[in-house]
């Protein structure tokens, strides 16, 4: 489906599990409790993160040279407000997705650590050793597209560059929205981040892995992905 030129898949509006579950070794308590999430509407979420060639518009000098990777180096505050110039653009309200939102987009109904099962092939996804210790990546921000999309058509979920969510960091999910929304915070608390990056080993990309960062914070492997709800 495309929505004003982004390419998107719908979210369905079903019971979803958050959190991790069965035999992971590599969750902790952040990933807990597992709990269920109904979304009360449906959301239609961007399949590539935020490009160089789509933020250029937004701001030039930020990618004097854009290309067709993600972009990087944009804080959480660059990039709501790349949400709120988009949708001027577009008249429609583009946000930052919540932590449930895109668990449930990586996942693409599975309930394994990874979308693609009980590991991550390093075929799969960028990032740069494997649990081994060996350098299986480039190193590097690969191209959107370079890698398979996951069941729901979603790509770079895992890997390439890690990405914003809309939510304040809390260290658990205890008492996290049944409905999906994000938990609010003061607007500079930490944020949280999912997907890890092309520099990072799996476990760090596992579908429910979660990291937060000051909103301030820019890094050459952080970006984020758009998304839009829509009526019910």
């Amino acid at each position: 489906m495309t929505i004003s030129n982004i390419r998107c898949a719908i979210l369905p509006c079903e019971r979803q599990k958050i959190g991790t579950r069965g035999p992971d070794r590599f969750a902790n308590a952040t990933e807990r409790p597992l709990h269920e999430v109904t979304l009360r509407a449906p959301v239609a979420i961007a399949c590539d993160p935020v490009t160089e060639r789509d933020y250029a518009p937004f701001a030039p000098r930020h990618v004097p040279e854009p290309a067709n990777v993600p972009v990087v180096n944009v804080n959480w505050h660059d990039a709501n407000a790349y949400c709120a110039w988009l949708g001027e653009r577009t008249g429609q309200s583009w946000r930052l997705p919540s932590e449930a939102e895109w668990e449930i987009a990586c996942r693409a109904g599975t309930d394994t650590p990874f979308s693609t099962g009980d590991t991550l092939p390093s075929e799969a996804a960028n990032y740069l050793y494997n649990e081994a210790g060996e350098r299986v990546g480039p190193g590097r921000r690969t191209p959107v597209g370079s890698h398979a999309a996951n069941n729901w058509g979603l790509r770079d979920m895992h890997g390439n560059v890690a990405e914003w969510c809309a939510d304040a960091w809390r260290p658990s999910y205890e008492g996290a929205a049944s409905d999906g929304s994000p938990r609010l915070g003061s607007p500079n608390c930490p944020r949280a981040i999912r997907g890890g990056a092309w520099d990072l080993l799996p476990r760090l990309l596992r579908s429910s892995c979660r990291d937060a960062l000051p909103p301030e914070t820019r890094r050459d492997n952080l970006g984020f992905r758009v998304v839009l709800t829509l009526p019910e």
